[in-house]
């Protein structure tokens, strides 16, 4: 009983912290008066995502579609090269200054170089998310796979353990949860490398229809595409954490004191 309270209570909390953010809104637009060209009100937005619907559905596939394939390519990459790293003494001298000079380069400045490259399809936006993805994942995973206790491994070494069944039953089960951490953190900035690069050059996405009703001061249209945008990456996220949680079920959650 106390657990279905806290999970309606969780449930409950956002959903009224978004009412009462959508009410300020409101509040803000009727005493200042403000231009719905500058500040559309909700209902204004809500008028426009309706009859839009359509249009906005259509590019939310392709950001969607880009956002998925950008994770799974960046937690690929970042996975493999995290084990090289950490496992392999020559990889962790060759990978680790391209590592650490990928985040040097601001990646904003190479949506260009990307769109050059790859064209204005979906690929330079699927790079581009990876791109961002990358690094987190490969840094959390490397250092839980670094952090892995030193008695475990003696007492493997000492029972005969080969080097992948230490890898593989002691120090990337024990590397989990920093893996898990890296993956949410690249789940919650995965949407900007795709809109990023829409914004550099595509003709769909919702990052194109926002710069397109930006551009003809369709602000209304603008506002429901960034909702849409803001409801699919918490979509996401939520759906890649409840996903984490059951795979590294064993790893307890503390809640903060009340004191």
């Amino acid at each position: 009983n106390v657990g279905q309270g806290l999970l309606i209570m969780n449930t409950i909390r956002p959903i009224i912290t978004g009412i009462g953010l959508l009410i300020l809104w409101q509040l803000i637009v009727l005493v200042t008066g403000v231009e719905h060209f500058i500040l559309p009100s909700p209902m204004d937005v809500a008028i426009a995502l309706n009859n839009r619907f359509n249009i906005i559905l259509g590019h939310t596939w392709i950001t969607l579609i880009e956002i998925l394939l950008g994770l799974t390519f960046g937690i690929i990459l970042g996975t493999i090269s995290a084990v090289l790293i950490g496992y392999f003494a020559p990889a962790r001298q060759w990978l680790m200054p391209v590592l650490v000079i990928s985040q040097a380069v601001p990646l904003f400045a190479l949506a260009p170089i990307l769109a050059l490259w790859l064209g204005y399809g979906i690929t330079s936006k699927v790079a581009m998310a990876t791109l961002i993805i990358y690094f987190p994942v490969t840094a959390a995973l490397f250092d839980g796979l670094r952090r892995t206790d030193p008695g475990y491994l003696e007492l493997a070494q000492t029972m005969g353990a080969s080097r992948w069944a230490i890898l593989r039953h002691i120090r990337i089960p024990n590397a989990l949860p920093s893996f898990a951490s890296g993956v949410r953190v690249a789940t919650a900035v995965a949407p900007i490398g795709a809109i990023v690069g829409e914004w550099v050059g595509s003709s769909q996405g919702l990052g194109f229809l926002m710069l397109h009703a930006n551009a003809r001061l369709q602000i209304d249209v603008m506002f429901a595409a960034l909702f849409v945008l803001a409801v699919m990456a918490l979509l996401i996220y939520f759906s890649i954490d409840a996903l984490l949680k059951k795979m590294i079920h064993w790893q307890t959650e503390t809640q903060p004191s009340n004191d």
